[in-house]
């Protein structure tokens, strides 16, 4: 760009600003800081302004640079980057996906009416997708991540139906994946899940906000195995910007008002994440109704992002424009400048005509721009999010930026090419159906090769093997390595070491006093040892390290930072430092369960992302998981994660003092209710490290797509020693754990779990005194005890497993053989009535009431209603969850006139 083209450039951008009191000096000004530039670069320029800032500041002008630039495209159409494709085949390919993407919706709902789809989406976004599929997204084990924005599935289906990965069939099955299973078709989801599609694929996005906070993070986990020296070939690429793995996330800007999605922005910056780009679709509309009618999404997201240190491109304006801007930039910044979001979604809804009276007719330097344009041309001006060659030139700037995470603003119409249909309208999102002269318009618009018999049938369209257009698709994915999206699960397994390598104290515990909490720190630091296994662990943290005993593991693995220490700790000399380093193995992600959760998604799901078999442990305030965090730990088991969850300082009455918002009385019971999560209330060191040796065999030798949620206390006790034949008990969710024989006729069975289990054992001592013969089971898992019970019950009535039994459980299919429940035939070796308690609300226990055996009555006590703040003691008489309320209920089972029921 030449001296006097920068020169107007920017005298737009100034005159667009505000009236010059004296324009001979600022044409000073501004001629120096060319000048700079020309002779010095860039980097000169911007020292010359930083220190112009700090006068400014020193002087206490209250001044700040605009976070707010003209609505304008940030790359100049002189110095963007050359197309290198054929534009026109591409735009070909286009229109033909953005036919069969809305042909898929169309026919579902004019079948069945009831299936729901999105038009819409696609239809604005398909040219964002088109370019990164043409032109930047790698396929192969090096290959890009990419996050697609879920209301946009039916586009990326279109594609892989030209690509000749799914069939005509799967097309015409879209969000009927049952009715596709029973004739061997491959149906298709409604969004992006992996669990569905395990072999296409690899993010769920289905859930607005979780996208953007799981892009950062992968980008970030890409960084630490590069870092730790775990992914080689990433490493190797690391030096080179431009070839490096990259994450792209395709997102909405109403999806922007999600918490999760702005809630990990300055870690991305502060990381220096140029790995990481953001696609952000504008078109200015979400479900209902303008995303800020009165206002401007755009500014306010390159506010959002500038300020949070992200490299920022605006991509507004298409090429049609660059003449308009040539001849009057500063008439047409002035204009955009007093349009609102609203008004320009009114501009996109309606034609040439209105565009001419109510945008260009604002002025007469506007009317002169547009004199001699037809209104067809007018209508026909791109938006930037619609032109190829200003998509790409922004894809490469963005690729090329090094130390920061770009974001890129796209400018699009929603329902762009629906015409009266839907471009723009109100009703854009929920447009689901297409009469014939609306499906006739769609072709017309986008120069389709069908008939109207074709048309009317709303048939799918593919070009000849042998076509153009059909050549230049594969020859263009073949040059970036293969097919996107696609999922791979092949990574190598990895071997665990025996339990005596790194639990002997807890299986063999010989009545020493300890919480599970404490145990599990131990075993953890135990298993980082391991010379294979330990380099795979990562211990995530939010914040909460020293709370959890986990001070230790600081100076043995360290903290993951991509900067190392830069400063001297204050506790330097002492055993327990606070250590950071490159190489660390601990991720501390700050007061940010979110962040946590998102970082364990990335390390949990390695294996099939990056090939690499990692093994996250999670340990947090149970209170503060699937309750705060839950619909992203239901997107982790979409993603087939694999992994731990440790609710620590778990049960409502476990933590005394703290109160209501700490006190979890919910999350066993929550856990239960996804499929592939196996969780456990263990109440003892030696039950956790059975679990544990049998998570980690089942997700790294076995490679299972399960995850384990382990709930652990905070409380000390004496902890026994474990019998061997009781491990499989632990597994499937309960074992005898003792009986206490007595000569009398009153007989007791006593349940319990974690937290609770230590008062069930006091009431059992004070029964037996009391001459009870008293049964004690030891439940380790009761939602996997009422899995089995649920999979018996099928195996007897003949019905077919669930889905989950059949796929994830090895346990659960064992036990689909069999007629009878585990804990029937565990309650079938004990007497008496059953009293079962937990330290969660008592509809964890009542799980189990269906598979008590015949003739038993069967009563749960359980924490239902807010915490307080007091003792555990205190605490568990006020719930009715201690030894003396245990023992209450069994004299009154004695005396079944003194019960209520």
């Amino acid at each position: 760009m030449t001296n006097l083209s920068l020169n107007r450039y920017f005298l737009s951008l100034a005159e667009a600003a505000g009236h010059d009191l004296d324009p001979d000096e600022t044409e000073e000004w501004r001629a120096s800081l060319l000048s700079v530039l020309e002779s010095a670069g860039p980097d000169r320029a911007k020292f010359l302004l930083d220190q112009l800032n700090t006068v400014a500041q020193a002087r206490q002008m209250g001044w700040r640079p605009n976070g707010i630039t003209p609505y304008l495209n940030t790359i100049p159409a002189s110095v963007e980057a050359g197309f290198p494709g054929d534009l026109a085949i591409e735009e070909r390919l286009g229109s033909i996906m953005r036919w069969n993407a809305m042909a898929m919706v169309v026919r579902a709902n004019a079948a069945y009416g009831e299936l729901g789809g999105h038009i819409a989406s696609y239809a604005s976004s398909a040219d964002l997708f088109e370019v990164g599929f043409n032109h930047f997204f790698r396929a192969g084990p090096e290959g890009d991540l990419v996050f697609f924005q879920p209301h946009s599935s039916p586009g990326i289906y279109a594609r892989a139906f030209l690509e000749g990965r799914l069939s005509e069939e799967s097309l015409a099955h879209y969000r009927q994946e049952l009715s596709a299973e029973k004739i061997s078709v491959q149906g298709l989801s409604s969004y992006p899940h992996p669990y569905l599609m395990p072999d296409f694929w690899q993010f769920p996005t289905g859930s607005m906000g979780i996208g953007p906070i799981s892009a950062i993070f992968q980008a970030r986990f890409m960084r630490y195995l590069q870092d730790r020296k775990l992914s080689e070939a990433a490493l190797l690429n690391h030096e080179k910007s431009h070839q490096q793995k990259r994450v792209w996330g395709f997102f909405g800007d109403g999806e922007m008002d999600e918490p999760e999605s702005m809630s990990a922005l300055t870690l991305a910056a502060r990381e220096g994440l140029d790995n990481l780009t953001f696609v952000i679709n504008c078109n200015l509309q979400r479900l209902d109704g303008p995303v800020r009618g009165n206002g401007r999404i755009v500014d306010e997201l390159e506010a959002l992002f500038a300020g949070a240190g992200w490299n920022v491109i605006k991509l507004l304006w298409g090429s049609d424009w660059d003449g308009l801007f040539a001849r009057d930039a500063a008439a047409l910044v002035d204009a955009f400048a007093n349009t609102v979001d609203g008004q320009m979604q009114t501009f996109a809804a309606k034609d040439g005509a209105y565009n001419r009276e109510h945008f260009f007719g604002q002025s007469p330097r506007l009317q002169l721009l547009v004199q001699g344009m037809t209104d067809e041309q007018i209508d026909r001006l791109k938006r930037g999010g619609h032109d190829l060659v200003k998509i790409h030139a922004a894809y490469a700037a963005a690729c090329e930026h090094p130390g920061q995470p770009t974001v890129i603003l796209a400018h699009t119409k929603k329902g762009f090419g629906m015409g009266e249909a839907g471009q723009g309208k109100m009703t854009t999102h929920q447009q689901k159906k297409l009469d014939t002269s609306q499906l006739q318009a769609f072709r017309d618009r986008f120069k389709l090769p069908l008939t109207d018999q074709e048309v009317e049938a709303v048939s799918f369209y593919k070009p000849a093997d042998t076509s153009d257009e059909m050549r230049y698709l594969h020859e263009r994915r073949a040059r970036l390595g293969g097919y996107l999206p696609q999922r791979h699960s092949d990574a190598a397994p990895l071997a665990v070491p025996p339990p005596d390598r790194w639990a002997t104290f807890a299986l063999d515990a010989q009545g020493k006093e300890m919480s599970t909490t404490m145990a599990f720190v131990r075993m953890l630091g135990n298993l980082l040892k391991d010379k294979t296994l330990g380099p795979r662990i990562v211990p995530i943290v939010a914040d909460e390290a020293r709370t959890f005993g986990m001070a230790n593991l600081f100076k043995q693995v360290g903290i993951y930072s991509s900067v190392g220490q830069r400063y001297e700790p204050e506790d330097i000399g002492s055993v327990l430092t606070y250590r950071e380093a490159t190489d660390g193995q601990i991720l501390e992600e700050g007061i940010s369960e979110a962040s946590a959760l998102a970082s364990w998604t990335a390390a949990a799901t390695s294996y099939s992302v990056h090939g690499q078999a990692m093994l996250p442990f999670y340990i947090y305030y149970s209170m503060f998981g699937f309750q705060r965090v839950g619909d992203q730990i239901w997107a982790a088991a979409d993603q087939r994660a694999r992994g731990f969850l440790i609710g620590a300082t778990s049960g409502r009455t476990t933590l005394g003092g703290e109160g209501l918002q700490h006190q979890d009385g919910n999350s066993q019971l929550i856990a239960g209710t996804i499929p592939n999560c196996r969780s456990y209330d263990p109440a003892f060191a030696g039950e956790l490290a059975v679990i544990l040796d049998h998570g980690m065999r089942e997700m790294l030798e076995e490679q299972r797509d399960v995850f384990y949620y382990i709930t652990a206390m905070n409380e000390n006790y004496a902890n026994p020693s474990l019998p061997v034949e009781a491990k499989e008990g632990v597994i499937r969710g309960a074992y005898v754990f003792s009986r206490l024989p007595s000569s009398k006729k009153s007989k007791i069975t006593l349940l319990g779990s974690g937290a609770i289990f230590t008062e069930v054992l006091k009431a059992a001592t004070m029964l037996h005194a009391e001459g009870f013969q008293v049964d004690v089971v030891s439940v380790t898992s009761w939602n996997e005890l009422a899995r089995d019970g649920i999979a018996a019950e099928h195996s007897r009535l003949g019905l077919l497993p669930t889905g989950h039994v059949a796929k994830t459980d090895a346990a659960l299919v064992a036990a689909a053989h069999s007629s009878e429940a585990w804990i029937t035939q565990m309650l079938s070796q004990t007497k008496g009535p059953i009293i079962a308690v937990s330290d969660y609300v008592r509809a964890l226990t009542e799980q189990i009431r269906a598979f008590v055996p015949q003739g038993r009555s069967f009563h749960s006590l359980g924490t239902d209603g807010f915490g307080r703040s007091d003792t555990r003691s205190q605490l568990r008489a006020h719930f009715g969850v201690d030894a003396h309320r245990i023992v209450s209920l069994a004299h009154k089972l004695q005396c079944p006139k003194l019960i209520c029921l």
